[in-house]
């Protein structure tokens, strides 16, 4: 097969694009290389998009995403029938309402591990969202009921502070000279990567990322720390939900 070239990554730049149009560069099977695209094809903890192309009057609805090297492959569902040849024009709608919430719990999970490395010193071990809940592992000894208030409270402080966030690239070299740009304990950048993505949470967070995320901390709405479970002698998890309101929000009568 020919080289293809690499997909853009339209979501990269706008994590809000919903809707998009792109040409079909490769079909394998039932799956389709767009030459760009709006879908986020999972990494990183985050899940993959939902949602289907349309050509002409015709819905192929996306049953999964894979990356392969700096190609966005789309495989569609069996129902969709035959796939676009090579060459022809489709258009793209995400699934808006799960795209949303990915980005919320995303920015969550930054704030989240930002303020338990500033105010902790402890590194991610890993991490995984889900359709309704998010779990992120810390390098820690353990999470007492007093710690676990503690840290729920100041991440739902910083969501009302509404923080913006930034997202732009630098050169490795230059990224790689912030301290603490990586907050996994495992340094997981590919070493062929030579522009870092980074992700700020201004005043808050900076790290290097590439998902999607809201355009403030005030857009995640509130927190809740679902439960806690031990994985380890110096390695615990947490999992949290993203709600509607932090708690002082939800609760007009509380003290501000």
């Amino acid at each position: 097969m020919t080289q293809l070239p690499a997909t853009v990554a339209l979501y990269h730049d706008d994590s809000y694009l919903r809707q998009f149009e792109a040409a079909v560069l490769a079909v394998e099977g039932r799956a389709l290389a767009l030459d760009r695209t709006a879908f986020y094809p999972g990494g990183g903890g985050q899940m993959a998009d939902r949602g289907a192309l349309t050509l002409g009057a015709r819905r192929l609805e996306v049953a999964g995403l894979r990356k392969e090297g700096e190609i966005i492959w789309h495989a569609l569902a069996e129902e969709a029938g035959e796939p676009p040849a090579v060459g022809q024009r489709v258009a793209g709608e995400i699934d808006w309402p799960f795209r949303y919430q990915m980005m919320r719990t995303h920015t969550a999970l930054h704030l989240l591990c930002g303020l338990i490395f500033s105010h902790y010193g402890a590194q991610v071990t890993g991490g995984q969202m889900y359709p309704d809940r998010a779990r992120m592992d810390f390098a820690m000894e353990g999470f007492s009921p007093a710690l676990v208030a503690e840290i729920e409270a100041s991440v739902n402080q910083a969501i009302r502070e509404d923080h913006p966030i930034k997202v732009y690239r630098l050169p490795r070299d230059e990224a790689m000279t912030i301290p603490d740009l990586i907050r996994t304990k495992i340094n997981l950048l590919p070493p062929d990567i030579h522009q870092i993505r980074i992700v700020e949470i201004v005043g808050v967070d900076l790290q290097a990322d590439g998902g999607t995320h809201v355009h403030n901390t005030r857009e995640v709405g509130g927190v809740r720390v679902l439960k806690t479970e031990n994985k380890g002698k110096n390695n615990k998890r947490m999992e949290i939900a993203v709600v509607e309101a932090t708690p002082d929000d939800a609760n007009p009568n509380s003290e501000k």
